[in-house]
């Protein structure tokens, strides 16, 4: 029986060594299917278990691993864990720096990037292993990844680690963009100030170095006594380079799948890979999108991505947790109600620098090629800040820099609608820049260019103009009202200075269309785009509150005078007569408030009444002009004294403006006569039916300035 037992038991042994043998068979034919199966999971494995010190030369399992990966990174990105992995492997410098600036180099985000993983990177940093080469290629790759790090709140509880390395000449920039993605006001300590300081005092003033210092300044103004330059040249440089090209392919091939989240910021059109000229690819703004729920010391951070109506954003308009990408708040109408309720300066800032640096990369630094394809992305880029300026109702000052800087190089057609639509956001300046910059360089494109950019830019002045004035409204009449989004942009010009730009401004445009009249043989288009400026002119103590009379330069009037076109007269007509309503209001005013201030040169009712003389001799009593148009006109313009010699022909009833009008009269009066009599109309009952016929033609202008002035035609406005 024992031996019985003992042949069994030896049976059992075998068969379980058989089994044993052949779960192991099985689990080796499982991993070389798995190996098949997933390369890339094996090749991650590779890398996080391989150990210091492994021959990096000859190594063909290195080399494999790394090709296999790269090429998914190119392919479609990396996924959280994966970069994680690698990021980790990288920077342990396990296999050496040169492993190291390669893996970083391909390492490709899908979808989002592990705060973990960052937070670990910048302990290997720390550690003071790593080369140069290697920290600066590490510091590039989290500015360029930054939107898509999923969370900041670790980032920044290590602040002070980052910021120990200011001091470092070489990495001072990197680090300086790095914190000023970070810094929240609690940051913002006095030592940390003074180490700026004194980094500024040995380096100089070097542009990253200010920027920080300017968003500190912001954030605690108190704890910096020194005065920031209002305009940085440089700010910080553009780091991301090496990998766009990379994010713009990953992004092109996972356009259809599912939206990761958080969504990629950073997004690039499709098309502008195949442009012919060097696209910098900024100019698609960055989507709205933060990532999780973090704490703060003021509760739970609400991000604006979350927000879905405007009731939402009041109720939580003390913990908004705005994106790390300001360029996003473009592109998002509860963003800019934002920005126009909390007077946020460090977003402004922050924002400010974005904007500035796209515009000066993609408008003045690099080269078009005059393709019409290559101009619909730019021009729709600059419409959408167009259109965020005019629901702020503020320029930008990176906006106001750029188009100064701009402005000397356009040749008047680049994004000609665009660009003089941002020309017109210019905000009150002192003359003298405003002269420099500005009325220089256009006046130069004005007189080089056709009629329909001249209409353009006397437009865009009337614009400018209105702008001004509303805002001087606003300003005088609610003083303790702010109505700017930042405390650095108030219109802080005195009186008498915003008396004198308007003024400047007036005189410019009077000269401006004087000159392109006379160029452009009368345009009528050009006509009537004057007439409108002076339309707004005339009213500007009325309706803007403003003591300011520019009556418009002999060369508009004159011509306007004796246009073909009924509509010109008329509009100088109304002209003429809000001109008269505004004399005769201040006049009044002066005469029952008795202010000192308030004071109307003689000068200005001499000038009116020669004007109404002029205009009354020639269409009411068919006299002769008597007025000397040479004082105020350039020689150029002489030639108007023989065409004023013929003024008593150009009475309402022989002005070949109204000619016709005349004519059709005639023949409802007399329908039996076959000659044509026009005398026969200046009888004094024709007379009147013939003023009622044309002011039921609709000549409103024309019908405010006979019924307002002939019967004042005897006794000129404003004796003293």
């Amino acid at each position: 029986m024992s031996k019985t037992m003992s042949k069994s038991h030896n049976v059992s042994e075998a068969e379980s060594c058989i089994h044993g043998a052949a779960n192991r068979s099985s689990r080796r034919s499982e991993r070389r299917r798995a190996d098949v199966e997933d390369p890339f999971g094996r090749a991650l494995e590779y890398f996080s278990q391989v150990k210091a010190g492994t021959p990096v030369k000859g190594n063909d399992a290195l080399e494999n691993n790394l090709v296999l990966v790269e090429r998914v990174a190119l392919g479609r990105g990396l996924p959280p864990g994966a970069v994680a992995t690698l990021l980790d492997f990288a920077l342990s410098l396990r296999l050496g720096s040169s492993v190291c600036s390669r893996v970083l180099k391909f390492l490709i985000p899908a979808s989002a990037v592990p705060q973990d993983s960052v937070v670990r990177g910048v302990s290997w940093f720390c550690m003071g292993k790593m080369p140069v080469s290697a920290q600066i290629l590490f510091l590039r790759w989290i500015l360029t990844m930054f939107d898509l790090i999923d969370s900041k709140d670790q980032l920044r509880s290590i602040y002070g680690f980052i910021f120990s390395f200011v001091t470092d000449e070489v990495l001072s920039p990197y680090v300086c963009h790095l914190l000023y993605l970070l810094t929240t006001k609690e940051h913002v300590q006095p030592f940390r100030v003074r180490k700026l300081l004194e980094v500024q005092a040995k380096m100089g003033r070097q542009p990253p170095l200010t920027q920080l210092l300017a968003l500190y300044k912001v954030l605690c103004p108190e704890m910096i006594a020194i005065s920031m330059p209002s305009k940085t040249r440089g700010g910080f440089k553009n780091h991301n380079l090496p990998w766009k090209t990379a994010l713009a392919a990953v992004l092109k091939k996972n356009k259809t799948a599912e939206a990761p989240s958080p969504p990629l910021s950073l997004d690039i059109k499709e098309k502008a890979s195949t442009r012919k000229r060097k696209k910098l690819h900024h100019l698609e703004v960055p989507q709205l999108s933060c990532g999780p729920e973090i704490e703060s010391s003021r509760g739970k951070a609400v991000h604006l991505q979350q927000l879905r109506s405007f009731a939402q954003l009041l109720q939580n308009l003390d913990n908004i947790e705005l994106p790390a990408q300001m360029g996003s708040l473009l592109s998002s109408s509860l963003a800019l109600h934002y920005l126009d309720c909390v007077h946020d300066e460090s977003a402004l800032l922050r924002l400010n620098f974005w904007l500035g640096s796209v515009l000066h990369e993609e408008f003045l630094f690099c080269s078009r090629d005059g393709n019409p394809e290559n101009s619909t992305e730019p021009s729709q880029f600059l419409d959408m800040l167009i259109s965020t300026q005019d629901f702020l109702q503020e320029c930008f000052s990176s906006s106001e820099f750029f188009l100064f800087k701009f402005l000397a190089m356009w040749d008047g057609s680049l994004h000609q609608p665009q660009i003089l639509s941002l020309l017109s956001d210019i905000p009150p300046l002192p003359v003298s820049r405003m002269k420099m910059f500005l009325f220089e360089p256009l006046q130069q494109l004005y007189f080089t260019s056709s009629v329909f950019f001249k209409c353009g830019v006397i437009e865009c002045l009337r614009s400018m103009l209105w702008k001004w004035l509303t805002w001087h409204f606003v300003q005088t009449s609610h003083k303790e009202l702010d109505v700017s989004l930042s405390s650095s942009r108030t219109m802080n010009l005195h009186m008498s200075e915003f008396l004198e730009l308007v003024t400047e401004l007036v005189q410019y445009v009077g000269r401006l269309a004087s000159a392109g009249l006379q160029l452009e043989n009368y345009h009528i288009l050009l006509h009537h785009q004057t007439l409108n400026f002076y339309e707004l002119v005339c009213d500007v103590y009325l309706k803007f509150n403003l003591p300011l009379f520019l009556l418009p330069p002999s060369g508009v009037i004159f011509p306007s005078l004796l246009a073909t076109d009924p509509v010109t007269v008329d509009r100088l007509g109304y002209v003429i007569f809000r001109y008269r309503q505004n004399l005769m209001s201040a006049k009044e005013h002066k005469q029952q408030k008795k202010e000192p201030s308030f004071h109307i040169s003689r000068d200005v009712f001499r000038e009116f009444n020669l004007l109404m003389v002029a205009v009354v001799s020639c269409l009411w009593i068919s006299k002769d002009c008597q007025v000397d148009v040479g004082t105020d006109v350039h020689k150029a313009l002489v030639p108007l004294r023989t065409m004023l010699s013929y003024c008593k022909n150009y009475n309402l009833i022989h002005h070949p403006a109204f000619l016709n009008y005349a004519i059709e009269f005639h023949q409802k009066c007399w329908p039996e006569q076959t000659n044509v009599d026009l005398s026969s109309i200046q009888g004094k009952k024709y007379w009147y039916w013939y003023l009622e016929f044309l002011f039921s033609q609709g000549f409103d202008g024309l019908k405010d300035f006979i019924q307002n002035n002939m019967d004042h035609q005897s006794t000129p406005v404003g004796g003293h």
